[in-house]
């Protein structure tokens, strides 16, 4: 006669197999771990924005030293004025800046609610810490002010921060080029288009593109090894987690696009 599978009962639980707690294990670690990449990914694309961020910090405080050491060797009291003006303002900026960073980086519990969409476009835009145009990039942005999605805020400020992070870079070797974001709905549904005009992605790479450790970057970069191909699986990751999708059409021609597709809702 066979014997029945050994059980045991954890205290406040039913009677559960060895196999099904070390199953309820495995799948806890998963968990964990799937968070932990994602964490790191996000700072590992911080990583990438690192050297734009430390320009832009510089040229804040290039002119708060400038006017202080002025200052400081001036009984002018309209300088010594200006120059606190100057450093109260660009102060404020790197405040302002750090914590962009701080939030764009963290990890929070997912937090269903209505997005304006024009609203978090601007926040990722912002979290890039420099102006588009300052790298010979044209900015486009086609969104009505009232158009919004059901989602995690935070959650798509990281898909599109990681997209602006991927089209800036994708246009940086001719410092020219042109991002159009674009918003429109379509019946249930809002569908968020960011469109860059940089190389096109090679067509035998497209269809792996969201798959992780798929990149269109070089895995090297300045004489030195990278990990790449985990933003746009991260990507795929957080919109699917927010009931939508994403896809990726690139030619030659119309440039290359990604494409989001969230289920609409009022504004907040």
């Amino acid at each position: 006669m066979a014997k029945a599978p050994s059980t045991y009962t954890r205290p406040g639980d039913c009677a559960v197999s060895p196999v099904e707690d070390r199953l309820a294990q495995l799948s806890a670690k998963f968990d964990l771990l799937k968070a932990q990449v994602r964490q790191a990914q996000q700072l590992a694309n911080l990583g990438t924005a690192a050297a734009t961020l430390a320009h832009e910090v510089n040229n804040l405080l290039t002119p708060i030293r400038a006017y202080a050491e002025y200052a400081l060797t001036s009984d002018d009291h309209e300088l010594m004025r200006k120059a606190l003006t100057v450093t109260n303002k660009n102060a404020h900026m790197m405040i302002a800046m750090s914590s962009r960073i701080l939030e764009i980086s963290s990890a929070k519990p997912q937090q269903m609610e209505p997005v304006t969409v024009r609203a978090v476009i601007e926040d990722a835009l912002a979290s890039l810490c420099r102006e588009l145009p300052k790298d010979g990039i044209d900015l486009e942005i086609n969104v009505d002010e009232s158009l919004a999605v059901r989602a995690d805020p935070l959650q798509l400020q990281q898909v599109l921060f990681n997209l602006f992070l991927n089209a800036r870079e994708a246009m940086s070797a001719t410092h020219s080029g042109r991002l159009t974001i674009s918003a429109t709905r379509r019946e249930e549904n809002v569908l968020i288009e960011i469109r860059n005009t940089g190389e096109p992605i090679l067509v035998d790479l497209l269809p792996h593109l969201f798959e992780p450790f798929q990149t269109s970057k070089p895995v090297e970069r300045d004489g030195r090894r990278r990990c790449g191909g985990l933003g746009l699986a991260l990507c795929r990751d957080l919109i699917e987690e927010n009931s939508g999708t994403i896809h990726v059409s690139s030619d030659a021609e119309k440039g290359t696009a990604f494409t989001i597709t969230l289920p609409g809702s009022p504004a907040g």
